[in-house]
C-alpha cells in the first residue's frame, strides 16, 4: 500500500489529479468558512479559538497524512520538510487575504489577544523543533522525548488562549476599522448545531482528501526534477498544502470574519509544527529531528521569523501600508521570496 502511494504517477494523471484536487479544496474551504463562522458563535469559542483549533485541524489533515506516509516510507527529510515547509507559505497567505480586505490592513482589523497568543505559541513550538535537533539522539518507546514536550506545549497553549479569552488582561484599542468577534444572528442558519457540525466535518474530510490529492500529484510532478527535499517541501508541497488555509482565509475575510481568517492560518501552522511529532512517531529509523539537514533547519527558522513579523503586525496594527497591506505584509512577501531563493540556489 505504501509503495502504491509513493509510486510516481504519469504526468497526465498527476496534472489531472492536481487540478481536480485544487477545485475540491477551494470549493470545500469556501463552504467551511461559512459553517465555521456560525459554529464559532454557537459554541461560544469565538472566531480565534475555533478557527485555530478546528479549522487548523481539518485544513491540515492532508499534510498530516503525507508526513506520516513519508516518514513510514523511510523518507524523514521529505516528512520534515512537508511538516515545516507549509508554515512559511501559509503565513504568506495572510498577505494574500489582506489584499481581499479593502477596509483596512487585515492585521489592524483582526488584532486580538487570542491571535497574538497563538502566534507566540507557534514561535515556541518551532523553537522546540529546532532545539530537538541539538539534543541527544535518543528515543523512548520509539519517539524522541521532545515530541512529548511539543504536544504538551501545544495543549498548554490552547488552554492559555481559551482562559485568556474568558478573562482578557489585554485588549486591542477600538478604531473605525476594528472588526470585533461579535456573535451573529442564528437566524442566518436555521439548521441545528448538530447538523451543522456534521456538515462541517464532512466538508473538512473532503477538503483533506482534495488537499492530499493535490500534494501527492505535486510530488509526482516535481520528483523527476531532482530538486532538494527542502525546496520541494517549502515551495511545491508548501504552497499546495497552504491552499486550504489561503482559500478559507480569503472566504472568511469576504464574510467579514477577519479574526477567523487569521486564526485559521495560525492554527493550521501550529498543527503543522505538531506534524513533526507525527513524523517522529511514524519514522522507525531514529529521531526525525536528527534527520533534519541545513535546508530543513533553515525552513524552520524562516517560519519563526515570518511568525514573529506577523505577531509584530498584530501588535503595531498599522491601518494602511504600501500596496494596500501593512508593513508586515510587505515583509512577509520579501522574507518568503528570500527563503525560496536560498533553497533554490
Amino acid at each position: 500500500m505504501t509503495g502504491a502511494l509513493f509510486a510516481t504517477w504519469p504526468i497526465g494523471v498527476a496534472l489531472g489529479v492536481f487540478a481536480a484536487g485544487a477545485v475540491v479544496t477551494v470549493l470545500g474551504s469556501v463552504r467551511m468558512a461559512g459553517l465555521g463562522d456560525v459554529l464559532a458563535d454557537r459554541t461560544g469559542w469565538g472566531e480565534a479559538l475555533f478557527g485555530a483549533v478546528f479549522f487548523g485541524a481539518l485544513t491540515s489533515l492532508s499534510g498530516i497524512v503525507m508526513t506520516a506516509v513519508s516518514a513510514a516510507s523511510d523518507s524523514p527529510g521529505l516528512a520534515y520538510s512537508n511538516a515545516v515547509g507549509g508554515i512559511a507559505a501559509q503565513t504568506l497567505a495572510i498577505a494574500v487575504a489582506d489584499l481581499a480586505y479593502s477596509r483596512a490592513n487585515l492585521e489592524h482589523a483582526a488584532a486580538s489577544l487570542s491571535n497574538i497568543l497563538f502566534g507566540c505559541v507557534l514561535i515556541a513550538l518551532l523553537t522546540l523543533v529546532v532545539l530537538a535537533s541539538f539534543m541527544p539522539d535518543v528515543a523512548v518507546v520509539g519517539i524522541h522525548p521532545m515530541s512529548l514536550v511539543i504536544v504538551a506545549a501545544y495543549l498548554g497553549g490552547v488552554h492559555l488562549v481559551r482562559r485568556s479569552g474568558e478573562t482578557p488582561m489585554w485588549r486591542a484599542v477600538e478604531t473605525g476599522a476594528t472588526r470585533e468577534d461579535q456573535p451573529g444572528s442564528e437566524e442566518d442558519d436555521e439548521r441545528s448545531t448538530a447538523r451543522i457540525w456534521v456538515v462541517f466535518l464532512a466538508v473538512g474530510a473532503v477538503v483533506a482528501v482534495g488537499g492530499w490529492a493535490v500534494a501527492r500529484a505535486a510530488d509526482s510532478i516535481v520528483e523527476v526534477t531532482g530538486l532538494s527535499e527542502g525546496l520541494v517541501g517549502a515551495v511545491f508541497m508548501g504552497v499546495v498544502n497552504a491552499l486550504p488555509e489561503t482559500v478559507t482565509a480569503i472566504a472568511a475575510v469576504r464574510r467579514g470574519a477577519v479574526t477567523l481568517a487569521v486564526a485559521a492560518i495560525l492554527g493550521g501552522n501550529c498543527l503543522d509544527a505538531l506534524n513533526v511529532v507525527v513524523g517522529d512517531l511514524a519514522y522507525r529509523g531514529g529521531s526525525i529531528y536528527h534527520s533534519a539537514g541545513t535546508d530543513q533547519l533553515f525552513l524552520t527558522l524562516g517560519g519563526i521569523l515570518m511568525t514573529a513579523v506577523l505577531v509584530i503586525g498584530l501588535l503595531v496594527r498599522e491601518r494602511r501600508g504600501p500596496g494596500r497591506v501593512g508593513f508586515e505584509g510587505v515583509l512577509l512577501v520579501g522574507i518568503y521570496g528570500a527563503i525560496v531563493a536560498v533553497l533554490a540556489f
